[in-house]
């Protein structure tokens, strides 16, 4: 039997693609480390050095300040997220299967939400929350995110019921199913893997946001990411805190794409090809 012979640009590949996962690597290392250190160990020449002893006590202190901040941001993005899904799937069923004059203008028009960043729209939106009585709380902050969401969520629902045959819905409409009928017993249980790419997709976003949190939100309101920002802030910082902060606010986020990450890349693909 003849052996395999590895091909040099192979394995060159893999050296190059080893060294840009150490590259990648180096900020995490650095952030877990500094999180174990005590606060007498950091310093900038010994950055990189390994903690001679580790120091858990930094996470459940970072977790004891920030934790205000974690509930307001589960809060934040769990109904963020649940009620843009929601209405983007509608969005989505209306632009696809129920077109009505003037449907498409609508739709690019709505798309155009996609393209407006968020420092455009932060004094408008301020002035808008103020004038409803909504600023400085959390739901001001959910309104935000669920409108500044529906154009990207109404997409991604749109292409993927554009791939559900219209004789499922003809067939039906002839049964005597009308609209929400429809939608629950034919277009809903084929919508999953929209959903969860939709649900990755905006709570990622959403938990990760910074800008609004912190213009839009009083103090007892301030999500995570605007915690995290108090927390490295002063004079004298112990950066130990932080870092481990900062591990803490990346747990969800990452248990997310462990558990569901692979469901988003069929949801993606789901909806890319007709057949």
């Amino acid at each position: 039997m003849k052996k395999k012979t590895v091909k040099p640009s192979r394995v060159a590949l893999y050296v190059v693609l080893l060294l840009l996962v150490v590259v990648y690597l180096l900020p995490a290392y650095l952030t877990l480390i500094t999180a174990l250190k005590d606060p007498s160990e950091i310093s900038l020449p010994h950055s990189w050095d390994f903690p001679a002893v580790l120091n858990w006590k930094s996470f459940s202190e970072a977790f004891a300040l920030l934790k205000p901040n974690i509930i307001n941001s589960f809060i934040l993005t769990i109904c963020a997220t649940a009620i843009s899904i929601a209405l983007g799937s509608i969005n989505g069923y209306v632009f696809s299967k129920w077109k009505f004059k003037g449907s498409e203008l609508i739709f690019t028009l709505l798309l155009f939400g996609m393209f407006i960043p968020y420092q455009v729209i932060l004094i408008p939106l301020f002035q808008t929350l103020r004038a409803m009585n909504l600023y400085g709380g959390l739901p001001g902050l959910i309104l935000a995110h669920v409108v500044y969401g529906l154009p990207i969520t109404s997409l991604i629902f749109r292409n993927f019921y554009m791939q559900i045959p219209d004789s499922l819905v003809e067939s039906a409409t002839l049964d005597g199913a009308g609209f929400f009928s429809i939608y629950t017993q034919v277009i809903f249980p084929l919508s999953i893997p929209g959903f969860v790419v939709t649900s990755i997709w905006q709570s990622t976003q959403i938990w990760n946001e910074f800008l609004w949190g912190i213009t839009l939100t009083r103090h007892s309101a301030n999500p995570i990411t605007v915690g995290l920002a108090q927390l490295a802030g002063g004079q004298a910082v112990s950066w130990n805190l932080p870092m481990a902060g900062s591990i803490l606010a990346a747990l969800p986020v990452l248990f997310i794409y462990i558990v569901m990450g692979r469901y988003f890349i069929r949801g993606l693909l789901a909806g890319s090809v007709k057949g």
